[in-house]
């Protein structure tokens, strides 16, 4: 297939084009190579996918109306894989207007090129972030996720909302990810896992929010890579038991689906930090601290939906996923 992704400079980006390339198909790869982070850091991921004959990248914003006219128009792709996005919970607090252009505006912009473009199928990239203030564990596709306590997850949200309509009016089908706390090799400097490690290995504190008493549902980005090929290869359809006077929030009597993709296993935070230390062989010193705005205290992601849908959910277990986080990083550093 001719497939377009989105965010392709981004270590998830990167990790699925990489199996994509290898099953052979053809890769267009998007990215805008913001300054966001470290820009070395998203070339030299490039520089993993350009020496394939079947890649080829080009540098775009998702916000730009013009140019995704164009791309869409010229490249007539068979399907789409959308994970660029403004990311993180923090710095939405900060610059949230950040959010609406790539967020919305892009992800609209995407939508408007799979339209016209006759594209067979839409996978993109929600986040747990949109369950914000459910306490009921584990979360589930098929709970209300009304109330976001972040711009981050309220964007997420609306992108769900956004999917759903084009489903709805032109048959495309969309099936929205919802990603838990992703870490891996090639990980953001943004996420806990690369912060962490460096601090550590340079002598410094850590800061833990919430005074340790977190739970997260880390999720290996190999995992999220197969899960959301595996998604793409299984188009979203209309769900034959769907009742509109009762509807599931997770289906709908359109091609549209959303899923949760973690690893079904919630780790306390004091639990991921022993693991860095066993795979840095270094212990931490840590700053404890509260909750920041924007955050919740515990992910926890039911995965039956998933599993049913393409007899996948991810499995790796954190020890040996921050291994090879923690191998990654001291090759990559020379740490």
């Amino acid at each position: 297939m001719k497939i377009l992704l989105t965010g392709a400079a981004g270590f998830i980006g990167m990790t699925t084009a990489l199996r994509l390339l290898a099953r052979g198909d053809e890769v267009v790869g998007l990215d805008n190579l913001n300054d966001y982070y470290d820009v070395r850091l998203k070339q030299d991921r490039l520089a993993r996918l350009q020496p394939h004959a079947n890649f080829r990248f080009v540098k775009l914003d998702v916000a730009d109306r013009p140019g995704m006219e164009a791309l869409f128009a010229q490249e007539r792709f068979d399907r789409v894989i959308h994970l660029a996005a403004q990311a993180g919970v923090r710095y939405s607090l900060k610059n949230p207007h950040a959010y609406i252009d790539s967020n919305i505006v892009g992800f609209m912009n995407v939508l408007e090129g799979c339209r016209y473009g006759g594209v067979q199928h839409l996978v993109y990239a929600s986040s747990s972030s949109v369950y914000g203030g459910n306490t009921k564990m584990p979360f589930s596709e098929h709970d209300s996720v009304d109330h976001p306590v972040s711009m981050y997850a309220a964007t997420k949200k609306a992108n769900e909302l956004m999917a759903h309509t084009y489903s709805h009016l032109y048959g495309l089908p969309t099936t929205g990810l919802r990603f838990f706390t992703v870490y891996g090799p090639w990980g953001r400097p943004d996420m806990a896992l690369f912060l962490f490690t460096k601090a550590i290995l340079e002598g410094r504190p850590i800061d833990v929010f919430n005074h340790g008493k977190m739970q997260r549902d880390f999720t290996s980005v190999d995992d999220i890579a197969e899960g959301v090929i595996r998604v793409l290869d299984r188009p979203a359809t209309a769900d034959p038991a769907y009742l509109a006077d009762t509807p599931d929030p997770g289906t709908s009597n359109v091609p549209f689906r959303v899923f949760n993709i973690g690893n079904h296993n919630p780790v306390p935070l004091l639990d991921y930090i022993a693991s860095i230390e066993d795979a840095l062989g270094m212990k931490a010193e840590m700053n404890l601290l509260p909750l920041q705005d924007g955050d919740v205290p515990a992910t926890y992601a039911d995965v039956d939906a998933l599993k049913d849908w393409v007899e996948f959910a991810p499995a790796t277990d954190v020890r040996t996923g921050v291994g090879r986080f923690v191998e990654w990083y001291r090759t990559y550093y020379r740490a």
